[in-house]
């Protein structure tokens, strides 16, 4: 959703926007060019990856995009070790890049064979490997449920320890070959790989995706003047439910809700890019100053 993206958050010259996941540089370059000349954007991610590859883009940009390696967690501390105490707009983009996704060596998809890693910042943190190979049968069968929305989480769970007792699982080979054996044979002629769930909470766990949403949220709440928007582009209705969540108990006070449900891509975009059938755009607005008691 580009273009919604950069007409919501209302890109201007003299603007400074915050992209909290600034990925392969996708968004970040769209402001950049509808910001021009002198708009600036500030680029976070922590896959060093990421922003070795925007960093290649930054040049023809002349100095207007400044990329911080770092988690949106820190959101607060990042914009302050650059003396900035207000900003225009915030992105935060929740999906996971198509480089990250098609590139086996990552391990975020079962469609190439990889290793079982996953990790956004592949220099710290546990593995999906060793996540699955060490979680006890009952906490990852809650962890697939409740992550994943996956129906046949038990099966799936018992499973995985099942054949982990034969040797260490250590490819998506592997893995997704254990959900395809532990699910009913209707499930996996379904419209969505049977797979696709439990590798979706797996990444969840291994990047504790949601802990730091509903903080980071509302550190972009303050961080905003008055009229900045705050974009959140999310993927799954965990990320969502979140997002929307902190929307209403900001309302009234710092944010004005600017989409009452979600926007979805138009069916041109989908066809175009089947991976952003699933996005959710959700727009707040800042409001005004909140006094100090």
């Amino acid at each position: 959703m580009p273009n919604e993206i950069v007409s919501w958050l209302k890109a201007r010259t003299d603007s400074v926007i915050v992209d909290c996941t600034v990925g392969y540089c996708g968004h970040a370059k769209n402001i950049l060019e509808a910001s021009a000349p002198t708009g600036r954007v500030i680029g976070i991610d922590r896959d060093p990856l990421a922003i070795r590859a925007c960093a290649a883009e930054s040049s023809r940009f002349g100095g207007r995009l400044e990329l911080i390696k770092g988690h949106f967690v820190d959101l607060k501390r990042h914009l302050a070790s650059l003396g900035i105490a207000k900003v225009q707009g915030v992105l935060f983009d929740l999906g996971v890049s198509s480089p990250q996704l098609d590139e086996p060596a990552r391990g975020f998809s079962f469609q190439a064979n990889g290793p079982l890693d996953m990790r956004m910042d592949q220099s710290i943190g546990r593995t999906a490997a060793e996540i699955i190979n060490h979680t006890d049968e009952a906490d990852l069968a809650k962890m697939i449920f409740e992550f994943g929305e996956e129906r046949f989480s038990r099966r799936i769970a018992r499973a995985i320890v099942r054949a982990r007792t034969q040797k260490p699982l250590a490819t998506t080979e592997e893995l997704a070959s254990v959900i395809e054996s532990a699910v009913p044979a209707s499930y996996r002629r379904g419209r969505l790989h049977c797979a696709t769930r439990t590798f979706q909470a797996i990444r969840i766990a291994v990047n504790e995706e949601l802990d730091h949403l509903e903080p980071a949220l509302r550190d972009a709440a303050d961080l905003l003047e008055p009229g900045g928007r705050l974009c959140v582009l999310s993927f799954h209705s965990l990320e969502d439910r979140i997002v929307k969540r902190t929307f209403r108990s900001l309302s009234g006070q710092q944010l004005t809700i600017r989409t009452k449900k979600p926007l979805r891509p138009t069916q041109e975009e989908m066809d175009h890019n089947p991976r952003s059938r699933s996005a959710k755009l959700r727009v707040a607005e800042r409001t005004h100053e909140v006094m100090s008691p």
